[in-house]
């Protein structure tokens, strides 16, 4: 669903936006896109892996019918990664090309003084636009109808980033020597996302927004389902939210995000499972636990977390989820 920007001006209108792109949004999620679009600021999205921080930004990109630009942080990404590059294979080349023509340049020129002027024209072109290779940040920039940027992991990257970021995201603007000052005509709509593998700098964050995106509790939970994984059983459905949540309060060590619930809806429906039983979830456990030691722990409550599972979804009710996304 692609929705024009002026039409989403209301915290509703996102939260509808939003979930005609199969994302459930909370008010505090689409209260923090509304305010970040109208200040033109930053959100930095935190929250553990898999709770749907990337999916947010791509459901924005999509309503907002403006492309997504993303950028992954990793340890050592530096500026000539994330803004441009000069593309110094084409530069060789024309190197090669003016040197062959180098007779034809300067045949008429009566000194020095001439010559050198006319290779110094040339010399310019060598560090113009049609010689940069632009980046992700760069790009964003660049787009005329505006974007959505998405800076994936910023925790990954380290503290020089960090400064090197909230310089070009506190006005949207970046200094290329050779050719000048680019500044965005439409600021992107920029998401950074964490997962708290290090603490963000002070600087960073309060040039943010800042929006943490827990664990869904079982009714939200059930409508994300709903809308990613509409072809399954209502029960199956209410059974397995259920099973999940209680799963969650085992101590493990990696407790099963939406990602990974969505995951086993799906596997689920292509097992054609009816209804949750001990059996099928040990032999689907995998998927919605990563980690061999948390298989382990969560094997002797399996039997009583599925009776739990199916007494709490009530008694065997008519049909499948409807289509879509509910508003």
């Amino acid at each position: 669903m692609t929705a024009s920007a002026d039409t989403l001006d209301s915290v509703d209108a996102i939260i509808e936006g939003l979930a005609g792109a199969s994302y459930i949004a909370s008010h505090q999620i689409a209260t923090a896109i509304l305010i970040a679009r109208s200040l033109e600021k930053p959100v930095l999205v935190e929250g553990s892996a898999g709770v749907g921080k990337t999916e947010l930004a791509l459901a924005t990109a999509e309503v907002l019918g403006v492309p997504l630009i993303r950028m992954q942080c990793y340890e050592g990404l530096d500026e000539s990664k994330a803004l441009y590059e000069w593309q110094y294979g084409k530069q060789l080349l024309y190197t090669q090309v003016l040197k062959e023509k180098i007779g034809d340049v300067l045949k008429d020129a009566d000194d020095l003084t001439t010559a050198m002027g006319r290779l110094h024209e040339f010399s310019d072109i060598f560090f113009s636009p049609d010689f940069l290779e632009p980046r992700p940040l760069l790009k964003a920039l660049r787009e005329e109808g505006g974007a959505v940027l998405l800076i994936d992991e910023v925790d990954k990257a380290n503290e020089e980033f960090e400064a090197f970021l909230l310089e070009v995201l506190s006005a949207f603007q970046v200094t290329i020597p050779e050719i000048g000052t680019i500044k965005a005509k439409t600021p992107p709509v920029v998401f950074l996302t964490s997962n708290n593998t290090r603490d963000m700098g002070d600087a960073l964050k309060r040039r943010c927004l800042h929006l943490y995106i827990p664990l869904p509790d079982a009714k939200l939970e059930e409508r994300i389902v709903t809308a990613r994984v509409p072809d399954i059983d209502a029960r199956l459905r209410r059974q397995l939210v259920h099973f999940v949540q209680s799963l969650r309060e085992l101590d493990l060590k990696k407790l099963p995000s939406i990602s990974e619930t969505l995951d086993w809806a799906r596997a689920l429906v292509l097992l054609h499972a009816g209804e949750l039983d001990a059996a099928m979830v040990r032999e689907t456990l995998n998927v919605l636990l990563k980690f061999e030691e948390d298989i382990a722990a969560a094997a002797p409550e399996i039997n009583k977390l599925v009776k739990q599972a199916v007494e709490r979804s009530g008694p065997v009710g008519a049909g499948k989820a409807g289509g879509g996304a509910p508003a």
